[in-house]
């Protein structure tokens, strides 16, 4: 049975949208999903299904949790195999731990337009870098992600698409996790 992780943008954040994540957890129980788990209070869910399509996955979980919750939450669906590419093929591949580097991700809902993409490249920074690749935009934060120009919202209105944004050790952590919970060592 697949097995797949999604990424809910803008809960339990500054008192907004605030879900238990037991409750989330049910809330994809009653979905009929499978071997259900969370992994931090940002709304990270792996799950199993015979569903094939993603899409269709997404909206099954938006209307859901519409339905259950009354408010709109984006929901980014990835399988493990994909974030195992995120960060076998990320262009930054060593940090400076010393100049408090560090890695994030942000998980687009569908590819930007180039249009969008050019918007983007126009909003450069002095400090932090940016590089997109398909449905992801790989970042280099190189004083504080809160204080960087590459925040979510700023992506996501540049690029026009709903997005939500992981650092790297959150990513790994669900590779991590979706490959223990489906037995892969």
């Amino acid at each position: 049975m697949p097995r797949y992780i999604a990424m809910l943008r803008g809960i339990n954040v500054s008192g907004q949208k605030i879900i238990k994540m037991d409750r989330l957890r049910q809330l994809f129980e009653s979905l009929e999903f499978t071997q259900v788990s969370t992994y931090i209070q940002s709304g990270n869910v792996i799950f199993d299904s015979d569903e094939l399509n993603p899409e269709v996955l997404r909206d099954r979980i938006v209307l859901e949790l519409k339905e259950q919750l009354t408010f709109d939450i984006p929901v980014i669906i990835r399988t493990p195999a994909e974030l195992e590419e995120v960060v076998s093929n990320t262009p930054y591949v060593t940090v400076n731990v010393d100049e408090n580097e560090q890695r994030y991700v942000t998980f687009l809902s569908k590819a930007p337009t180039e249009a969008a993409l050019n918007k983007l490249q126009a909003a450069q920074s002095e400090v932090d870098e940016y590089h997109v690749t398909g449905l992801t935009v790989f970042l280099l934060i190189r004083k504080n992600y809160g204080e960087s120009k590459f925040s979510n919202n700023f992506i996501e209105k540049k690029l026009g698409v709903a997005a939500t944004t992981r650092n790297w050790e959150t990513v790994n952590k669900l590779i991590q996790l979706a490959g223990v919970s489906a037995g892969v060592e």
